[in-house]
């Protein structure tokens, strides 16, 4: 389960004997790994014979490694956490995805906020970024008349900045950007020089109601697909939940009625 920036991880682990038993370590220690390769290491409680438990308050974003070594018998654990971004780009709420499948209580929050993560990657996959994002990529250019951005629609321009030492920046203002396509290109007609750092905004003002619908199928799709085979069909269905063809990279996770309505803005191959 994904844990949300700031909140506190619960870590819990067990001690064992060689022989399999649960018994109490003469010491504990819980290493926590964050992505940018720091360490932290929590206070270790045990909450009973051999169980034990560590609170962390999540810092960074990303995968964190979660090791524990216990001495007193030698044994040791490792797991991971997951911890999200503050600012999320999901193609709907938390509310709207209940509403969606009519789900009054709150004691599957979790897994329907893991659901409706992986249905902004798959809306995404057609349509490119939806909620805006700042996106920051590398342009090795040597010379060229344009910037292809890779993440479209884009929204704004941020900075053009050198790489190396001694690299030629732009200023924004003296920048086009067609936004559609994600061009960039200078406006008194000159060449770019790189290679170049670009950051930008990308993703969608306004999301038009064929995608937000679009998304709704798919993560009603997915959601019955925890219902087993043969059951994932509504009563007198049809083509609205199965899916006759594969979609290379994503198989069969698309309903067939989604894709039509995210055919009008569906991006070339390979740019989104």
């Amino acid at each position: 389960m994904p844990y949300d920036l700031g909140a506190t991880a619960r870590l819990t682990a067990e001690c064992r004997s060689p022989a399999g038993t649960l018994v109490t370590a003469t010491a504990a220690v819980v290493t926590v790994t964050l992505p940018d390769g720091t360490t932290a290491t929590p206070t270790v409680s045990e909450t009973d014979t051999g169980s034990y438990r560590a609170d962390y308050v999540t810092t960074q974003a990303g995968r964190h490694t979660v090791r524990w070594v216990f001495t007193g018998p030698a044994h040791a654990y490792t797991d991971i956490v997951d911890v999200r971004e503050a600012a999320l780009t999901w193609v709907f709420s938390l509310a709207d995805a209940k509403n969606h499948i009519k789900l009054a209580t709150a004691s599957q929050d979790e897994e329907v906020r893991r659901w409706i993560g992986a249905t902004t990657k798959c809306v995404e996959w057609f349509v490119g970024p939806v909620a805006p994002r700042t996106v920051t990529e590398d342009h090795n250019v040597r010379q060229a008349e344009a910037l292809a951005l890779r993440k479209i629609p884009a929204l704004s321009l941020t900075t053009v900045a050198a790489v190396l030492d001694g690299g030629t920046s732009y200023e924004v203002g003296g920048l086009d950007l067609d936004g559609a396509d994600g061009i960039v290109r200078r406006k008194n007609g000159g060449l770019f020089y790189g290679p170049l750092r670009v950051t930008y905004r990308a993703g969608r003002l306004i999301v038009t109601e064929n995608i937000s619908s679009a998304a709704e199928l798919i993560f009603q799709h997915l959601w019955r697909t925890r219902l087993g085979p043969g059951r994932t069909q509504q009563r007198g269905g049809g083509d609205d939940y199965d899916v006759t063809e594969p979609i290379p990279g994503l198989g069969y996770a698309i309903p067939n009625r989604a894709m039509q309505l995210l055919s009008p803005d569906q991006l070339p191959p390979g740019t989104a």
